[in-house]
């Protein structure tokens, strides 16, 4: 298929592919919105925890709560949460289920109070997270049942690292609810799931017929991409329930800065080399340096200082969002292809990522959507960037149609005499030399053209060239080979069993109208032998120059053959 085809068909398909894929991740992101969350929002108050408290205790005095200052500002921690008294028609279901976000933990404790007084107990540990772990990394606790209906939920929390809160996102769910909640996020992450696996089964078979730096780069990218959708949704803990939950979010603060840095490598290979050229370069290089170093520290250290870890870590991201304008900048400066396509992916990740910092750094208020932008955000991403390699790789076969055509153009160029148009000495030499059999050459000079240039100027000895080898060509058969491998000097190598007359060649000069009808004529000489290698040619050579020199000798406009008596009439070989 041709190259150039192949390109405008990649981009129109992936156009349209993209296109509704793009809308139905919308209308899924929509859809998700609005039911993922679904269930019965409640507020909780913060107790840092003391000794020997117990749950009755703590039930009996909720004044004790505070449920004002943000829970983020009472540092780490043992703490006590109290929630509100809980909805009386829904506390009434059976099978309903206390949502909370996943955070770093050690353990947690749900006491359930009754309506009769009873308090019962459910919770987990971050070695036995993942049996309760939902997608979109929420733990879902069923409420022990009781013969009377829940009233209140007190949760216990040991070991909070509190980056973000204590107890986070608490909603209650219906048995229905929670089933609805699961399938429109399972359909959210195996879109993108789906969607990055054949990104990269794509972008590695064009790679291994287009061989651009900038396509491994993007399947290690999406791999990663991929890598922390399976950590960040807490499909990771569901598939490997053994898992500690906070040795999952260690790899899921890996792979997420592991994408952040592949962003950028992407970008310095997606890129023309001279939008990195100069100052941008090292400190890209830099940039992915601290976010790899704080990202590994705090994998290895947390939660060691957890909380300067989490700082230093966000910080980390702010470097790798400032160089977006100057790229930016610099790829428009450059007339950049890929500014527009490139601009357009990321502009929504790096408004997301934004964000994220901003909550990290505690200036925006923790979400359930804002902790899984990411993915979606990166899944549009992945999407409009697939765009934008295809449309690179429909400039790439133009680029590649166009050299090819540039270097054909230039091979007739060098095989070509630019005067006369008929091969020069080079290209002659390669083609005639191994060909099979005794081969014939004839090496024709014009007479007397230092006079034909004196006479008519150097123009006009020009224009005899060129008419001479128009008569050449057309007195010699299709299949033989004609060069002007001198000055006024010409060469013709055909089979001998050729349809090549030296005389018919000898009146068709004649019949020619030259320049100022000025009369011209040739004198050639010939020779038969085989010419397989260079030493072929030279014996040929010197033989046929033999000739053509005893020609002019016997008074030129005529030809002879080596070993022939001078004055000859006819070659055996002549048609």
């Amino acid at each position: 298929m041709n190259v150039r085809y192949y390109g405008a068909m990649t981009v129109g398909v992936r156009t349209g592919w993209v296109a509704a894929v793009v809308m139905l991740a919308l209308a899924v992101l929509g859809a998700s919105s609005a039911q993922a969350s679904a269930g019965r929002s409640l507020t909780v108050c913060i107790l840092p925890a003391k000794p020997n408290e117990s749950p009755a205790t703590l039930f009996r005095t909720p004044d004790r709560f505070d449920c004002i200052t943000p829970q983020e500002q009472f540092g780490r921690g043992d703490f006590w949460a109290l929630s509100q008294t809980l909805p009386a028609d829904l506390a009434r279901v059976p099978g309903i289920a206390a949502r909370v976000a996943s955070m770093w933990q050690n353990r947690v404790t749900l006491n359930v109070l009754y309506a009769d007084g009873a308090i019962r107990q459910t919770g987990f540990t971050s070695h036995t997270a993942g049996r309760y772990l939902k997608l979109g990394a929420t733990l879902s606790l069923t409420l022990p049942p009781h013969a009377a209906p829940p009233v209140r939920l007190l949760w216990h929390v040991e070991g909070a690292a509190n980056l973000r809160g204590v107890v986070m996102g608490v909603t209650l769910a219906t048995p229905a609810e929670a089933a609805a909640r699961e399938t429109l996020l399972a359909g959210l992450y195996a879109s993108f799931g789906g969607m990055a696996i054949a990104l990269i089964v794509y972008n590695l078979a064009l790679w291994g017929a287009l061989r651009q730096a900038f396509q491994p780069v993007y399947c290690l990218l999406v791999l990663c991409l991929l890598g922390y959708a399976v950590s960040s949704s807490a499909a990771l803990g569901q598939l490997v329930p053994a898992l500690d939950n906070n040795d999952r979010l260690r790899i899921n603060i890996v792979l997420l800065s592991a994408s952040a840095i592949m962003v950028l490598v992407f970008a310095r290979s997606f890129f023309e080399r001279p939008v990195f050229d100069g100052w941008l370069r090292p400190a890209s290089t830099a940039a992915v340096a601290t976010l790899a170093t704080t990202g590994i520290a705090f994998a290895i250290l947390a939660p060691w200082h957890i909380d300067v870890l989490d700082r230093l870590l966000a910080l980390s991201y702010i470097p790798l969002i400032a160089l977006v304008p100057p790229i930016l900048y610099r790829a428009w400066r450059h007339r950049s292809n890929y500014l527009w396509m490139f601009a357009l992916a990321w502009g929504t990740p790096i408004v997301f990522a934004g964000m994220r910092v901003a909550s990290a750094l505690g200036l925006m208020s923790w979400s359930f959507w804002l902790d899984n932008s990411t993915v979606v955000s990166m899944m549009l991403e992945a999407l409009l960037s697939s765009l934008a390699i295809a449309y690179r790789i429909r400039l790439l076969s133009v680029e590649r149609d166009e050299a090819r055509e540039q270097e054909i153009a230039a091979r007739l160029l060098a095989d070509t005499d630019p005067l006369t148009g008929l091969l020069n000495r080079r290209a002659f030499l390669s083609r005639a030399i191994g060909r099979p059999g005794d081969q014939l050459l004839l090496i024709a000079d014009i007479d007397h053209f230092k006079t034909v240039n004196d006479t008519i100027g150097h123009d006009g000895g020009d224009e005899v060239l060129r008419v001479v080898a128009r008569a050449l060509r057309n007195a010699v058969p299709n299949d033989a080979l004609i060069a002007r491998i001198g000055g006024e000097e010409f060469a013709i190598i055909a089979n001998t069993d050729a349809l090549l007359s030296p005389d018919a060649i000898l009146a068709a000069l004649r019949r020619q109208r030259m320049p100022f009808d000025i009369a011209v004529t040739a004198s050639i000489g010939g020779c038969t032998g085989p010419l397989l290698r260079e030493t072929d040619w030279k014996t040929l050579y010197r033989s046929a120059d033999r000739a053509l020199f005893a020609a002019k000798a016997a008074g030129r406009d005529r030809w002879r053959e080596a070993g022939m008596p001078p004055f000859a009439d006819i070659l055996p070989f002549a048609a």
